[in-house]
Order: C-alpha cells, then structure tokens, then sequence
C-alpha cells in the first residue's frame, strides 16, 4: 500500500510508488510544495478529553514560508509541530512534525473544519497533500483548511529516518526467488544488513513509530489546530490509520473518507501474502490489455503469450543483465506498478515492446532510474515504512514459516511474491520495542465513506468489505472491475461527485443489505495507446484529467 503499503520490493519502490501517486491526484501533492499565508478561522474550545486521548498539550504551530514554491503559488503556510517522542513521557524528548495546511475559501458561515490527510506508506511523505481539496467538484474543497504532515521519521519533519541508501538501491541485486541456497542466505544477509543499520541510525526512535505514535500526533495536531472534531481523507496505509484513530477517538471523528483500504485482520504478515495473490492476477489483467493493443505494441496477441515474453526476458536477464545494470529484479520493479495502477501501462509497454522486439533497454532503465533514486538518504520512504510495519506486530521469527509460506504463495503467484518477502525480511531483525495492534471497532463512529476498486491488488477488496462491517454507519463505493489502487479524485464523475456530496453535507449513498458494496461506479478508465488516441491527447483540451495533468508541477 503505500497501503499495506507501497508493497515493493526494495525502497526504490518506495520512490517509484510517490512517482506514480504523482500519476493520481495524491501524488499531484507529492510533487508540490508549500508556502505562505492568512489567519485561521476561530474554531470551538477544545472539548473534554475522550478515551485514548494523550493528556499532552501542544503549542501552537508558528505558520510560515514554505519552501515549495508550488504550495507557495497556492497560498499554503507550513510549520513544525513539537510533540512527545513517547506520549507516557510528555515532559521528555521532543520531536517535531512537518505541517502544512491550505485555509478554506468559503465564508466563516459556510467553514467546515480542519480536513487531516494522509497519502499511505507507511512512510509516505503527506506534506504537499494539503493541495487535496481543490480537486474536489464544485468547489467543495473550499469549505475546509486542509492538512498536510510528514509523519514522525518521516520527509521534512525532525529527525528523518534514512539507514542505507547505498544497500537498498544497487542495480543488479541478487535475484529475488532464492533457487539456490546461496541466493536465500544472500537476502537473509542483506536484511539483517539493513536491519542492522536502522537500528544504528534510528536509535530510541524505533520505539516509537508505531501506528498509535502517529494517531497520538494526529490528536496532537488537532489541539493545536484548536479544533474540537477533524475530518479526514486517507489513502492505502492512511486508511488504517483513520480505522485506529476513529477507534481511539470516535468523538473526534466528524467526517472521514477512506480510500483503498487494509484489512486490519491482516496487519502485517498476512497482509503481504494476500497482496502476492492480488498482484498476480492485476498483472495478467495488464498483459490481456498489451495483447489487446498488439497492432501498437507487437507483443502477442493474447495474454498468455504476452506473460510468457515477460518471463523469458527475465529469465534471459538472469543470465546477462542488460547494459550491465538491468536484472530480473529491475525488470520485475518496473512491471510492479502496471499491478498497481494504470497510469502507466502505455509507458512500460513501450519500454517492453522496445527491449523484446529491438533489444533497446533504454526505456525500461529509464523507468527504473525515474522511479529510483541512488544512493544515501534516498531510503527514508523504506526505512519509515519498515520501521512502522516491524514494529505494530510481532513479525515472524522463525524463517521456517517465512519459506513455507512464501513457497506456497510462489507456486500460484509467482510474480510478487518473493520480491515482496525480501522487501519485508528485515522485520525478522528488527530493533524497537514491538506493540499490539488496535483491534479496530468502527461501532462509534460516525458515518464514513469508504472506496474501492474491485481488483486493488495493495488493499484487496475483502478489506474494504471487512471495514464496512467493522463500521456499521459506513458505506463503500466500488470502482466496479478496476486494478487502480487508491484512484478517488482522479475524474470518474460518479466517485468523486459522491464524495463531494459528502463532504459537502454529509449524505451518502443508502446503506444496503449484505456483505457488499453500496454504490457501484465505474472504474478509472484503461489507457487507448492507438494513434488516434495519441493524436486526441496531444491537442489543446485533450488528454488525461486535470489531476493527472498537474503532475507537471514543480517542487
């Protein structure tokens, strides 16, 4: 996901997940920035303290400049927030949080509050994500002052987490399904290589990063906002954050959209090898979609063969990695968002189409190295991740289960599978003091609205199902037979019009009987590569929606 998270295989897929949420209109706020601005509207007295609630008192955040000339140009401000390192010790150390925010255009009658946000990773940096609401329809965005914030450990806020960029990001890895024994003690070896350099850099902070350390800098951030309620808009991992702070906090709880969400059932192990599954089936999804434009790509002309070439280039990359550099495990990173999302299938399978017909890797390193960057302190993505993930729950111990489980998985999906077990290995390691998970109860609640593709391969869709349960004021919108993972606010007029009405004042789609969803809208549209296609987006008005085209902006 960046939701269980961003479920690669190594940190660059860290990275290359924020370029492609970039695709998405969350990720139009991954490439923004902040800045400068106004006063904020006065807000209700803080009300008696609720169940959970930390007895810590911030100060105010001193709003300022930001750096991004991007949020600059939208008149956002951005501070820091202190806040405990650990909340049983309020007088102790300190941290800070980065904080963002974009005030309402409304009038004060028409205000409805402060609107949290989060874009998923764990790990993922949520700064810029305060630009969300101007992409809600009718203006409806206006009515709030959004949020932004860089999670503890996270992008700018203090300290920032990085362990070892230079392990995490070498070309040419060892390959990830370990067929020798050596191969298997070589990723044992990395993990605990990894591991161990977490443990170094991250020091006391490992202890406290858990998914309950930031629902307590959630509640931190509204004290200071001076808010008696928040709304809230989560993606992927976020979505488990809103089901625990809605859990903890219900009273606070005003409105909350969830979009691509965990299955807390599964937090994090099991979680993982449902992934595996999901993602195999997203990628013969992609394939089937290649065949059907086989007069652009020249690739087959049904899935089947399409997966066979697949597979055959990375086996032929096993035995001489192309450029020197490009390696099974390159070209199966670079494959793993056409699982994801469907921002960029034309692009890869260009890239493909280039390297198996004409022998030209340059579009697929390219690929790699735009989603990938090199080298040290270019690993804070993974390194937050893990140290949420390996820390919520005990992960396993005994690597016994770790084969048994991964090997079943493998022989009915092999695509992820082993890549996404390594990217998760260094947990058997990991230093910080392990809690529990929330069991997460939704019974107080209010009415949330919950979002799902059908075929999500981060978040599978029996999450979402399982959380409408949990939640029984809720009800979940599906994109009917998507593959887009966290796809709201990308311009399907029937989801983001529902959300819009919701945030609008709050009504939402009837509840309906059964373990199903209830309003059913289309998904995110596959991609046309035809020429005509091409020629439509290249004029003035045509192409992709607003959302996708903003991605041009720049930090």
């Amino acid at each position: 996901m960046r939701a269980v998270a961003i479920r690669f295989a190594t940190s660059r897929r860290v990275k290359r997940t924020e370029r492609h949420n970039m695709r998405r209109l969350l990720a139009a706020a991954v490439a923004i920035g902040l800045a400068a601005g106004g006063a904020v509207a006065s807000a209700p007295a803080q009300a008696t303290p609720v169940r959970g609630e930390t007895g810590y008192t911030p100060a105010p955040i001193a709003w300022g400049t930001c750096e991004s000339p991007g949020l600059q140009r939208r008149g956002a401000q951005c501070g820091m927030l202190t806040v405990p390192l650990d909340y049983r010790r309020p007088h102790g150390k300190t941290i800070k949080l980065a904080v963002s925010r974009i005030l309402h255009k409304s009038s004060d009658a028409d205000y409805q509050g402060v609107m949290l946000t989060n874009p998923g990773g764990p790990g993922g940096s949520g700064l810029t994500l305060s630009v969300l609401g101007e992409y809600v329809p009718d203006n409806v965005g206006g009515d709030y002052d959004w949020i932004g914030f860089d999670p503890r450990g996270v992008g700018s806020s203090e300290p920032s987490l990085t362990c070892d960029g230079d392990l995490t990001t070498a070309y040419n890895r060892p390959y990830y399904v370990p067929v020798t024994r050596s191969l298997e003690k070589e990723w044992l070896a990395r993990s605990k290589k990894y591991a161990e350099a977490c443990a170094k850099a991250g020091g006391e902070l490992l202890d406290h990063v858990k998914t309950t350390d930031t629902v307590a800098d959630m509640e931190s951030i509204r004290k200071a906002l001076g808010a008696r309620q928040i709304n809230y808009y989560g993606f992927s991992y976020g979505t488990y954050l809103g089901q625990v702070y809605s859990t903890l906090h219900p009273e606070r709880v005003r409105r909350m959209v969830l979009d691509g969400n965990v299955d807390p059932r599964g937090v994090w192990y099991d979680a993982n090898l449902a992934q595996d599954v999901a993602f195999d089936k997203n990628i013969g999804t992609y394939f089937a979609w290649v065949a059907k434009n086989d007069a652009v790509y020249h690739l087959g002309t049904s899935g089947k063969v399409v997966e066979r070439k697949y597979y055959a280039t990375l086996e032929k990359l096993r035995k001489a990695p192309a450029g020197g550099v490009i390696g099974p495990d390159e070209w199966a990173d670079v494959f793993t968002s056409a699982a994801y999302y469907i921002f960029d299938w034309t692009t890869i399978a260009e890239a493909f189409a280039a390297y198996v017909n004409d022998g030209d890797i340059a579009g697929v390193k390219a690929l790699y190295d735009g989603g990938y960057p090199q080298g040290p302190g270019t690993d804070n993505g993974y390194a937050m991740y893990l140290a949420t993930q390996c820390t919520d729950v005990q992960w396993p111990k005994n690597w016994n289960k770790w084969q048994r489980d991964n090997w079943r998985t493998y022989a009915k999906a092999p695509f992820l599978t082993w890549g996404n077990a390594w990217f998760n290995a260094p947990c058997r390691y990991w230093k910080g003091d392990v809690g529990r998970p929330v069991r997460v109860d939704g019974k107080k609640a209010p009415a949330i609205l919950l979002i799902s593709e059908t075929n999500d391969a981060a978040t599978p869709y029996s999450g979402s199902l399982y959380v409408r349960k949990l939640f029984p004021r809720s009800v979940l919108l599906e994109g009917v037979g998507g593959t887009t993972h966290s796809a709201s606010l990308n311009g399907v007029a029937c989801t983001d019009d529902t959300i819009a009405a919701y945030l609008s004042d709050g009504t939402l789609p009837d509840r309906v009987r059964g373990n199903r969803s209830d309003k059913q809208c289309e998904p995110l549209p596959q991609p046309d590569p035809s020429p005509a296609a091409a020629k439509a987006a290249a004029a003035p008005g045509g192409g992709s929606s607003r959302v996708l085209q903003d991605t041009t902006v720049q930090r």
